[in-house]
């Protein structure tokens, strides 16, 4: 049994907005943010296949609204108070707003001057005073110890707290946590963030590990960074998960070329049907892809062969990593833009590189040193270049050439058909390699789904799409030299920015 105490301090995710509420005694509970944390944490636990007893404990200004109840309606959970300064009175209240019968209470305590003037205490109270008659049970007094999964996360890390975790649930430790940290860190309070830890405790969420939020001026994207790999049809009980935390729109891509009848999409009218595309390569067989290319890139792979450049296949090993490092740390500028790779420490490589099992490394070595490398990640009935990237003194090697049609061998051998290598149109360069390489510009479908008031309003004023993909070809690409040029000066001025910090020590 996993025992949770939650104490709902603050009805809503920002801080400021909910020190306002407070400070000016407004309960209004009407806000579609109110206690929306809260809520995401109640199904959580409510989707958990593990047993729980979670205690929540609501303030007068926390009392669960409607959605929230109906999350709290089963033996999972107990509606319990969290005193704020009046025991009587808020205990009544919420028991008449909740029609719950109420058994426990806490005590909401706060050390700073400002935080009590803030509640309605007086100066020299930490916390409210409780009557002896109170009839309600103090949770305080309860004999399991108690281990802030707050305060743990933020000191251990998520790997030693999910350890922790789990020797605290066998021993019946009662887990508190806030749900203010839920995505958020304090340095000052020395707490969160704790989703991470909670939906593996919990063992939810896995339909949400890939999932990522970009934020569009004002509005919140969330899409799949693995949409390539694997057909997307979104449920009702998906969209509303990603509505709960905070995604205004999400987008996600029809993947025709899988032919697969079991994924077919069925958009509904508030969709938004867009034009997208990828750099794809239909793979027949080896031969064949030799016969497509130019004659110039036939010699360039030849080339890199005469070069002794040796490529293979290679398994993930700590040499690798270090050699990826070393290509990554080269330069900071690649092909005319930062590279956003520079500065990545050997550490983060190499766990990035183990992360990712599904995978194939091809690399070209020149005697010991590695010249370049491509990841190719194979998803469902697609394989897709995720890097490659040689060292740029080897540039006259063709290194990237060589690399390539290893990979189309690659892929032969494994039975896949389709290859893809990014998208064409933002990167001209770039694009010529790939056309020249076999690739051409495979139109798709991508769907803009509004979750949210301003998730609609966004789609209707165009705002959902990101400037590259929002802007025409004629527009675009006169401004890529801008573009560029900014890129570069950024990058430069971090460099010397951290050089600077560096020769201060």
């Amino acid at each position: 049994m996993i025992k949770i105490r939650i104490d709902v301090d603050y009805p809503y995710a920002s801080r400021m907005k909910s020190f306002l509420y407070v400070a000016l005694r407004i309960k209004s509970n009407k806000s579609e943010g109110y206690l929306k944390l809260s809520r995401i944490i109640a199904q959580m636990i409510n989707e958990s296949p593990e047993q729980i007893k979670a205690y929540w404990f609501f303030t007068p200004y926390t009392i669960p609204d409607r959605r929230m109840l109906e999350l709290l309606n089963n033996e999972k959970h107990e509606v319990a108070l969290h005193v704020a300064t009046d025991p009587f009175k808020e205990w009544k209240t919420l028991e008449k707003k909740t029609n719950c019968k109420i058994q426990y209470y806490t005590i909401h305590g706060t050390q700073r001057v400002l935080a009590r003037l803030l509640w309605g205490r007086k100066l020299n109270q930490a916390r409210a005073p409780i009557p002896q008659d109170f009839p309600l049970k103090c949770f305080h007094d309860r004999p399991e110890h108690t281990m802030s999964l707050d305060r743990n996360r933020y000191l251990h890390g998520y790997e030693t707290v999910v350890e922790q975790a789990q020797g605290w649930i066998q021993q019946g430790v009662i887990i508190t946590l806030h749900p203010d940290w839920l995505f958020r860190i304090s340095k000052k309070t020395k707490r969160g963030p704790i989703y991470d830890a909670l939906k593996t405790m919990l063992d939810v969420d896995s339909d949400l590990d890939t999932i990522s939020i970009r934020k569009s001026l004002s509005v919140q994207v969330a899409r799949d960074f693995r949409e390539y790999y694997k057909s997307i049809n979104p449920t009702k009980a998906f969209l509303t998960k990603l509505q709960i935390r905070g995604a205004d729109i999400f987008t996600f891509i029809e993947r025709k070329w899988c032919s697969d009848t079991t994924t077919t999409i069925n958009p509904s009218p508030e969709w938004i049907k867009t034009q997208d595309n990828i750099a794809l390569l239909k793979i027949k067989d080896y031969q064949t892809w030799w016969n497509t290319i130019g004659k110039k890139t036939r010699n360039m792979v030849r080339k890199a062969e005469k070069d002794n450049i040796q490529i293979s296949v290679t398994p993930q090993t700590d040499k690798l990593a270090e050699g990826i490092w070393k290509i990554y740390n080269e330069t900071p500028i690649r092909q005319g833009r930062a590279f956003p790779h520079y500065g990545e420490t050997l550490k983060t490589i190499a766990a990035n590189m183990h992360t990712e099992k599904n995978s194939t490394y091809i690399t070209a070595y020149l005697g010991e040193e590695l010249a370049g490398f491509i990841q190719i990640l194979h998803g469902d009935n697609i394989a897709i270049l995720s890097n490659i990237l040689s060292m740029q003194k080897y540039s006259d090697k063709a290194v990237n050439n060589a690399l390539i049609a290893k990979a189309i061998e690659v892929c032969v051998e494994k039975n896949e058909h389709w290859l893809m290598y990014g998208r064409i149109g933002n990167h001209p360069s770039l694009d010529r390699f790939k056309e020249n390489n076999g690739f051409t510009k495979f139109p798709i479908t991508r769907y803009y789904i509004p979750l949210t008031s301003k998730g609609k309003l966004a789609t209707k004023l165009g705002l959902h799409q990101e400037l590259k993909d929002a802007l025409p070809d004629s527009i675009k690409y006169p401004l890529l030299p801008a573009v560029n040029w900014a890129s570069r000066t950024k990058m430069r001025a971090k460099i010397a920015l951290k050089k600077g910090e560096a020769q201060e020590i």
